[in-house]
């Protein structure tokens, strides 16, 4: 008595979607790196200051100033005369809070922060955080 049929012997018509799930999951971790290292885009030498640690969420918006005085929003390099605009179309699209960083380089002149701390004034901004970096910690 035979155990197999000869009709089991056929090609195998599954796909296994292990290897696939796998390469998904790799994926996954890759753009999860890539995007908070991206949060951070805008180099910059920060200012030193005594250590304070603050719980900012990961999705909040952060303004750049560079040596040179190019102001940034996120990624998105904006004139003084803009960012007013910008923030407050995010502020009333968040329902009217808006939490920022200031992000200044160490270099750079008085008045560009100024500029930016003043249009903040003028939204009303509160919830502001400015980012340093611990002294004695290298760049």
């Amino acid at each position: 008595m035979r155990r197999f049929s000869r009709k089991g012997h056929g090609a195998v018509a599954d796909i296994n979607i292990t290897p696939l799930l796998d390469l998904a999951w790799v994926l996954l971790v890759i753009f999860i790196i890539t995007t908070t290292a991206m949060v951070q885009g805008i180099e910059l030498k920060l200012p030193e200051s005594t250590p304070h640690e603050t719980e900012m969420e990961t999705t909040t918006r952060t303004i750049s100033v560079k040596k040179s005085g190019e102001i940034y929003l996120d990624e998105e390099r904006v004139r003084v005369s803009e960012l007013e605009k910008l923030l407050r179309d995010l502020k009333t699209a968040k329902g009217g809070k808006l939490p920022l960083v200031l992000r200044g380089d160490a270099g750079v002149e008085y008045k560009h922060v100024v500029a930016v701390i003043d249009v903040l004034q003028r939204i009303p901004i509160e919830d502001l955080a400015i980012a340093t970096k611990p002294m004695g910690e290298g760049q």
